[in-house]
């Protein structure tokens, strides 16, 4: 088994602290901005920020959907962290400002992959699908917060 890390980066014309405030609602914003990639979607506890506790199904592919629930802290003020109770998936949302009222947001998702030929094919091709679905996400978000 190996580690798997899957990152994309974007920039969201919004301040960091919308930005932030708007990736940590987990009760509205972000269930519009979630691509048809997730299903199911329910908060379960919380919904705003740390001590969030969401689930959802995830389609990586067709035949590989993902069960998972999620529990959000936030170790810095920057930084949204999402761990999947049911996998060793950890997904990272940093923000940091770019230029005036731009935020640059980047996500960074790790988990433990398959060994032998099927974990070659994994690394090899799970993040770019992944980095896929977040330019998705990372699009909506900007056209949400740039329409507000």
């Amino acid at each position: 088994m190996s580690q798997v890390v899957a990152t994309a980066e974007g920039i969201v014309r919004a301040p960091v602290e919308r930005v932030l405030t708007a990736l940590a609602d987990y009760e509205d914003t972000r269930r519009r901005i979630l691509p048809e990639q997730f299903s199911d979607y329910r908060v379960e506890a919380g919904g705003q920020g740390e001590g969030t506790r969401v689930h959802w199904l995830f389609a990586a592919t067709a035949k590989r959907v993902r069960d998972q629930l999620l529990a959000v802290t936030q170790p810095t003020p920057d930084t949204l962290v999402e761990t999947d109770a049911n996998s060793s998936m950890v997904t990272t949302w940093t923000v940091h400002p770019a230029d005036a009222g731009l935020t640059t947001v980047r996500v960074r998702t790790t988990w433990n992959g398959a060994g032998g030929i099927g974990g070659f094919f994994e690394r090899t091709f799970a993040p770019k699908g992944m980095r896929r679905v977040y330019d998705e996400v990372l699009g909506r978000l900007d056209r949400e917060l740039a329409a507000a």
